[in-house]
């Protein structure tokens, strides 16, 4: 066994490599050509059309992966998928017990969800979503259960030295501070759970491991305790916006956790919350949520994609970043094809995001600050894209928006041109950056060209215009 914990430790000098090799995998389960349920409920469709205008959100992955600084969970599965990095030398069942201990370690001396939610206002976020719970099981609150969780062991006596016990309350009440719509992610499996990944068999892959039809009483214990759990996230904690349910394997038929009584339950404690059943096509995904990619084409209901700024959802040490002209980038595509981005921020395991993090997250912000009136607020037009230039309107139709994007390998050149007749008939070309207005030349064909001011050619980041 201190040879199996020896070859661990030097596990992580060798993580940043295996990571660095991970593939910014599509999530393969979903289904987006197939048909959208448009929610009934008018508080649910209103909530809807708010978050619609957000465009810009914080997705937070904190956990026992963030103390080892590895992949968020997936090590633990038994799964031969090149994304999911683990010595093979290191016997399975030594690797699972050595990260279920974890928790004794987790401490976070530093928690501090003010930093977090004010270093997401300064990037121009509008909504966060915190994980409460990922598949390993590990309750990132304070759950009446199961005594797997942040409220218990060391953790526990940290944070009551803080006076922060129950962290989940901190972190909805800061971003809440800041005026910005809250979600909670909850995984629908629970790999610790012994109604789940039960230990009197081996644990193959991602799914339940003994046959339901076999332990019905098992499985129904188990439905109750994701019911429960659910309801004390959507009870507890206050005004909650969104319910992000991941995990999309967990569903009907064979692995029913009956979603009809939870969605009940849970809009009975929080009226007009959106449900987002992830990949599970039905009424209980009132938006879709595709994973590391951007869709092909604009899409006929509301959307997310979700994408982390490095190569993982949570903290792992030594990451790289994507830069500030690929986020943006990101976010310009995304805002122009109907959608939102969702930008997956990992907190160090002390519990504050890193500065690296936070100079990326203020470079964003000062783009947006200036050029915002393009993203917010807007909806999808017919012709939203030519090359590099993308479209996008006004909520009251009375706006239309031109995005010009750039990036490290083609920055912005002094002459803009593209094909569109709805540009330069008369109307003024505003620049969003500075509020002065632009002259444009329209040729026969329809192609309009814009001279930039000579401080923004060789520039990375996109360049808005407004028609007035």
């Amino acid at each position: 066994m201190t040879k199996h914990l020896t070859t661990i430790a030097f596990l992580f000098l060798l993580i940043p490599s295996l990571l660095a090799q991970n593939a910014e995998e599509a999530n393969p389960d979903l289904q987006l050509d197939a048909e959208y349920i448009w929610p009934t409920d008018k508080a649910v469709l209103d909530k809807l059309e708010q978050w619609q205008d957000l465009k810009f959100g914080m997705l937070i992955h904190w956990g026992l992966y963030s103390k080892a600084g590895i992949v968020e969970s997936w090590s633990i599965c038994s799964e031969d998928e090149d994304w999911i990095p683990r010595d093979s030398n290191i016997r399975y069942d030594d690797y699972k017990r050595w990260y279920w201990n974890l928790n004794k370690e987790f401490v976070p001396t530093d928690f501090e969800p003010a930093q977090w939610a004010q270093s997401a206002k300064a990037a121009g976020m509008k909504y966060a979503i915190f994980t409460t719970k990922h598949h390993d099981g590990f309750a990132m609150y304070d759950t009446k259960f199961s005594d797997y969780s942040i409220a218990q062991g060391p953790a526990k006596a940290e944070l009551d030295r803080q006076g922060r016990t129950d962290v989940a309350q901190y972190v909805f009440d800061a971003f809440r501070n800041e005026k910005m719509m809250v979600g909670a992610y909850f995984s629908k499996p629970d790999w610790h759970s012994q109604n789940y990944w039960w230990d009197r068999y081996a644990t193959p892959d991602r799914h339940v491991n003994y046959k339901i039809e076999n332990h019905p009483q098992r499985w129904n214990d188990f439905k109750n305790f994701v019911y429960n759990q659910i309801d004390e996230i959507t009870s507890r904690y206050g005004a909650i916006d969104i319910l992000w349910l991941d995990g999309g394997w967990v569903r009907p038929p064979k692995e029913d956790v009956d979603m009809d009584r939870i969605a009940a339950r849970v809009r009975q404690n929080q009226p007009g919350i959106l449900i987002i059943d992830r990949t599970v096509t039905g009424k209980y995904e009132n938006y879709r949520t595709p994973e590391r990619m951007i869709p092909d084409k604009q899409l006929p209901y509301p959307w997310e994609t979700c994408m982390p700024l490095s190569k993982d959802w949570g903290y792992v040490p030594g990451a790289s970043f994507k830069t500030a002209s690929q986020v943006l980038n990101t976010l310009v595509e995304v805002v122009a094809k109907g959608g939102s981005l969702l930008l997956g921020i990992g907190p160090t395991p002390e519990g504050i995001i890193e500065p690296a993090v936070v100079d990326r997250l203020n470079e964003i912000g000062k783009w947006l600050e200036c050029n915002g009136e393009a993203i917010y607020n807007t909806r999808p037009v017919k012709k939203y894209n030519d090359g590099n230039v993308w479209f996008t309107g006004s909520k009251d139709g009375g706006n239309l928006y031109a995005i010009i994007t750039a990036s490290e390998q083609s920055p912005m050149p002094k002459t803009i041109s593209w094909k569109d007749d709805r540009f330069c008939n008369g109307q003024k070309l505003v620049f969003l950056a500075n509020g002065k207005t632009l002259k444009c030349a329209v040729q026969k064909d329809g192609t309009v060209s814009v001279t930039l001011p000579k401080e923004y050619v060789g520039s990375t980041l996109p360049i808005a215009f407004k028609i007035k």
